[in-house]
């Protein structure tokens, strides 16, 4: 063993440790891990030589393609989450089934599809708070879907190319290699689909007992403050005609509709089959988590016309609490006498007091200190009222930001476009999804801010140094090294070597991430299969299966760590289900493979 070679193992077991056993972001461990190949010197030749790589080859990662295809696919999603296509999406998926294995069927079949034609991170991002309120509307603990929603994802990430960063990421690598043929972006779903079909099969038939019974780790519900919001069905909403069953408007989460005023006439005792019609004002009670979720609600709208009275675009703003003070000019009046909307240049939506309930219109109601007002306004709201005698205290909600419906076609058939356009090859995949990035912000499907905000920089930061780490991996003989050390059992059978190969990534995947872990075993199983004088293609797929399919630890996968404070659950959840799920894939995996890309 070189000094070179030793210098790249100690570091690559340090990184190792420091992504398994410290709470250190993973960026942080890689990044750290990246800086000393670059900086920490070595004996070689008499001498000693500063950093196994060279700059350029340390930064290569950061330049890939697929890393530059994985942010440009949170800005695509960043604009159908406010469009609020992504909720109109989960409602068309979802439904409402009577118990548990049907709930978890109606997560997996569509999870799985669309995952496969989007990168599934992005995909679970925008569903995990769907199904969240989806589980409170179905009495159903989150624990018993969020894992479901994260192995979903990852199964329908093995089906193409573009449904998750490892698949990119191996492609790309691939691609660098004029000795291999490209991969093309259904090339693996000849083994993904049949594995991805078999773990849904697990999971709706064995899952229901193998998940974990918790409560959340957050609980919205908890709030003591009951705002009354007054919402209106417009004329042409889709909602109308409906009752209130079918509008999704009943056993809502920490909110419930308390009155209905139609033509003057007082409805209460509201039942779900109490028919919708143009022209409603529907009176709701609720927490302010799911009145802030009703507002955006497709087909019904604020029954106060304050809101489009406002100078700014609805798209820009944002909402905001606001306690009374006693000091406030408008204590004492009503909110419309008061004129709120022309002192504050924010419009009132919903009102909160001491948990009492507050009827009639939000306009009428006589404001008191200590209320807290739900109010719509542009993003500079708090700042223009932080230092106000008027109000107690101003704060901004996060995710506010009313969606802009009317768009939600155009992001849809900008999303159907890039698929398109990624399937048959007509672009690459790089341009492709940096024009429907593009096209969401010019379309003002999403702004700049969505856009930029939307993106997970540590994501990136941890393909990229990865990247690196791979790359020294390879330019320094280690992965030679490991490779004859590991694999020197297998080498004397292709099949052998296959599983080899599968289980050491499977492993590596579970302790450090998957991106990392495929840029760790590439050079690898390229030693393998040259030692072997084999086809490099069924390796390329099994390093993409083996760095996907991580369901024993939390740590492993993204979407894992994404559901993991959802759902509520412990390190131990992952392990109960996780690894009857990798066993039952790396089977799976290694016996199809060979048969679709031979040796």
């Amino acid at each position: 063993m070189t000094p070179e070679v030793a210098l790249v193992l100690v570091v690559l077991a340090g990184t190792l440790l420091g992504l398994a056993l410290t709470r250190v972001p993973p960026d942080a461990v890689l990044v750290a891990a990246l800086t000393a190949l670059l900086v920490l010197p070595f004996p070689e030749d008499g001498g000693w030589r500063v950093g196994v790589l060279r700059p350029d080859q340390a930064l290569a990662g950061f330049a890939n393609p697929g890393l530059a295809v994985v942010g440009l696919l949170f800005v695509v999603v960043a604009g159908l989450r406010e469009t609020g296509a992504v909720d109109w999406m989960a409602g068309a998926f979802l439904g409402r089934p009577k118990s548990l294995r049907p709930a978890i069927a109606r997560i997996v079949a569509p999870v799985v599809v669309t995952s496969g034609l989007l990168n599934n991170t992005p995909v679970v991002a925008m569903l995990i708070p769907a199904v969240a309120d989806w589980a409170k509307r179905l009495k159903i603990q989150p624990s018993k879907l969020m894992i479901p929603l994260s192995y979903a994802a990852i199964l329908g990430g093995t089906c193409t190319l573009i449904g998750t960063s490892t698949n990119l990421v191996v492609a790309g690598l691939v691609a660098s290699r004029p000795e291999h043929a490209p991969i093309g972006i259904f090339d693996i779903t000849w083994v993904g689909l049949p594995c991805a079909l078999l773990g849904a099969l697990f999971l709706i038939v064995v899952g229901p007992k193998l998940l974990p019974s918790r409560g959340s780790a957050s609980s919205a519900l908890a709030d003591p403050r009951e705002y009354t919001l007054e919402l209106i069905v417009p004329e042409g909403s889709a909602l109308a005609g409906r009752t209130i069953e079918e509008a999704g408007l009943r056993s809502l989460p920490g909110c419930y509709l308390v009155e209905i005023e139609r033509s003057g006439e007082i409805l209460s005792a509201v039942g779900p089959d109490q028919g919708l019609r143009a022209g409603d004002r529907l009176l709701f009670a609720g927490v302010v988590e799911s009145i802030r979720d009703l507002s955006n609600l497709r087909g019904l709208a604020p029954a106060t016309d304050q809101v489009f009275k406002l100078d700014s675009p609805r798209y820009r703003r944002r909402l905001f609490e606001a306690v009374v003070s006693p000091s406030c000019p408008v204590v004492g009046r009503s909110i419309r006498l008061g004129r709120f909307r022309t002192r504050y240049d924010g419009a009132v939506i919903a009102v909160a007091r001491n948990g009492e309930r507050l009827r009639g219109k939000i306009g009428d109601i006589e404001l008191r200190p200590g209320d807290t007002l739900l109010v719509e306004a542009d993003p500079d709201f708090d700042e223009r009222q932080r230092n106000s005698r008027d109000f107690l205290l101003v704060s901004a909600l996060d995710d506010s930001t009313p969606r802009r419906h009317s768009r939600a076609p155009l992001a849809i058939a900008l999303l159907v476009g890039l698929v398109v356009v990624m399937s048959t090859g007509w672009l690459p995949l790089v341009s492709a999804a940096l024009a429907a990035a593009v096209a969401m912000v010019v379309m003002r499907c999403c702004t700049v801010s969505e856009a930029r905000r939307s993106i997970d920089w540590s994501v990136l930061i941890v393909i990229g140094a990865a990247l690196g780490l791979g790359q020294a991996l390879e330019a320094s003989g280690a992965s030679a090294w490991i490779a004859r050390g590991l694999l020197a059992p297998a080498l004397e059978h292709p099949w052998l070597a296959l599983a080899v190969v599968y289980a050491i990534t499977s492993l590596l995947t579970e302790v450090v991430t998957n991106n990392a872990a495929v840029a760790l075993m590439f050079p690898l199983a390229e030693v393998t299969s040259r030692e072997l004088d084999v086809s490099f293609m069924p390796f390329a797929i099994t390093l993409m299966m083996a760095g996907s399919a991580s369901f024993a630890t939390p740590l492993g996968y993204q979407t894992n760590l994404m559901v993991y404070g959802p759902g509520g659950y412990r390190f131990t959840d992952f392990l109960r289900i996780g690894v009857p799920m990798n066993l039952l894939m790396g089977t799976a995996a290694v016996a199809i493979t060979p048969f679709m890309f031979p040796f």
